[in-house]
């Protein structure tokens, strides 16, 4: 093998358009792999008419990833690269923030005034590096037909060292939004904590992120009759986490599902879970009165380090602030003074949210909480009532949420005696069940699908279990102490 070429500068790889250089960059930020039917022979994913008739006629696809790099003489328009690969596992898979990537005879392009890089198939290289934290400089993962050489070395341990007093940022975005201010079908920026990444099925996943926020809290439209035999979900996903995994999810603020789209072994990108990311041009959706996430194929992400000033930002401001705050555990979105649908006999209770409750250390316990009565079954009136030899009582099983998690909760004896004062007339217990649910008037006809906006409401709910030889497995929640005012 003929001796390679030195390592060019970036500052000097830009006036090299058409020409093969070695590259040595810090990687900001990366795009998830993806089909493509570009070549990656000659040009970028900007190819001829040539190559997009053949690829149309004998189906020929490769995948495809963009790396964005730095370096110390360059860092402002930061440096695309193009990737191109046979198969997934040829492909780069960065690990960590600030890792290294070296690239051995890549094209310079230019289009639109945008100087890339290129990655052929054919004769270009690739190692990944970790980034300033590490004094190893062996390739956590190479191409075929690198060759590491000695001299590299020096060059790789001057850009950790220059990493060390160079701050790789999130970046600015006009689209930058928090959990709390998102709009279904609009496409924006996000800065979060991937929690947990699971594999739903074969090459199906879903991420769960944080950024300490609540997402906004959302009207439903459905026929009240559904909740008998279609409830609505407690989760956006078909499975339930196990105890374990929920109890290393923050408290506070909403852990939205993100559901990748045309990605496949993502898993290969969040190997270890809680990486700070910032998501870049990713949209949200609505299911039953859930938000979910959605990454879509031109998306990017950016791994960012734990003293990131907007990072800083999402811990403090966004979590341990409300964690120590006397009304914390309260939903962004509730206002006490407009709070007048319920009261609670119990002061003494603290303010807990549902995934508090339902991450409790002991199995039976007493709370207090805001949510939102999103379901009643059964859901007409006249049924809340149960009877027996010589008595009545009620039996109903509501779906409360909060920002944080929903439960069914259920009210009987007693306790749905104190909720409803007694036992009203159905025209007055149908207003009661309305004003809890978000109906308005007239919108209760079976068969048709209901608009509701459900009320934030205070509770007390108790957790209690069913058989005494399996505790956890068989823990329910009931009403309790709580009067639903007139």
């Amino acid at each position: 093998m003929s001796h390679r070429a030195d390592i060019v500068p970036l500052r000097e790889a830009i006036d090299l358009v058409d020409h093969k250089v070695n590259l040595l960059g810090v990687i900001v930020e990366f795009g998830f792999p993806r089909k493509s039917m570009g070549t990656g022979i000659w040009d970028s994913p900007f190819l001829s008419s040539f190559f997009n008739r053949l690829h149309q006629v004998v189906q020929v696809f490769n995948y495809v990833c963009v790396l964005k790099i730095v370096d110390d003489s360059h860092q402002k328009p930061e440096i695309s690269v193009n990737i191109f690969a046979k198969n997934l596992d040829e492909l780069p898979r960065v690990l960590g923030h600030g890792d290294l990537v070296h690239l051995s005879r890549v094209v310079m392009k230019v289009c639109d005034g945008e100087v890339f890089a290129v990655f052929n198939k054919m004769f270009s290289s690739f190692a990944l590096f970790q980034g300033k934290a590490s004094n190893n400089l062996n390739p956590y993962q190479v191409s075929s037909r690198f060759c590491h050489e000695y001299q590299d070395d020096m060059l790789i341990s001057h850009l950790r060292a220059w990493l060390l007093n160079f701050q790789l940022d999130a970046g600015s975005s006009e689209y930058l939004r928090s959990l709390k201010d998102i709009e279904a079908g609009k496409f924006f920026d996000l800065i979060c904590k991937v929690l947990y990444v699971y594999e739903a099925s074969k090459d199906e996943w879903i991420l769960f992120v944080w950024d300490g926020t609540d997402t906004p809290p959302l009207s439903l439209e459905t026929k009240l009759e559904d909740e008998v035999e279609k409830p609505l979900p407690l989760n956006f996903e078909s499975f339930t986490l196990p105890r374990e995994t929920l109890c290393t999810f923050p408290r506070v603020g909403t852990i939205l599902r993100v559901v990748p789209r045309a990605y496949e072994k993502l898993e290969l990108h969040f190997k270890d879970s809680n990486h700070w990311v910032k998501f870049r041009n990713i949209s949200c959706q609505v299911c039953s009165g859930l938000w979910y996430g959605i990454l879509m194929p031109n998306s990017k992400v950016r791994l960012l380090s734990n003293e990131d000033d907007f990072v800083i930002k999402c811990r403090s401001r966004n979590y341990d602030d409300r964690v120590s705050a006397k009304v914390g555990r309260l939903p962004l979105s509730f206002n006490p003074h407009y709070c007048c649908v319920t009261v609670t006999d119990n002061e003494n209770l603290p303010y807990m949210t549902l995934m508090e409750i339902l991450t409790y250390s002991e199995v039976t316990a007493k709370f207090k909480s805001v949510v939102r009565v999103v379901a009643a079954c059964p859901w007409r009136a006249e049924r809340f009532f149960r009877s027996r030899v010589g008595m009545r009582s009620h039996k109903i099983r509501f779906t409360l949420e909060d920002p944080t998690a929903r439960i069914h909760a259920y009210l009987f004896a007693e306790d749905g005696m104190e909720f409803f004062e007694g036992f009203p007339p159905i025209d007055v217990l149908t207003n009661k069940r309305n004003r809890l649910l978000g109906i308005i008037e007239g919108g209760t006809c079976k068969g048709e699908n209901v608009l509701r906006n459900p009320p934030w409401v205070e509770c007390c709910i108790k957790s209690y279990y069913k058989h005494k030889n399996d505790c956890w497995g068989s823990r329910r929640f009931r009403i309790f102490g709580t009067r639903l005012v007139s």
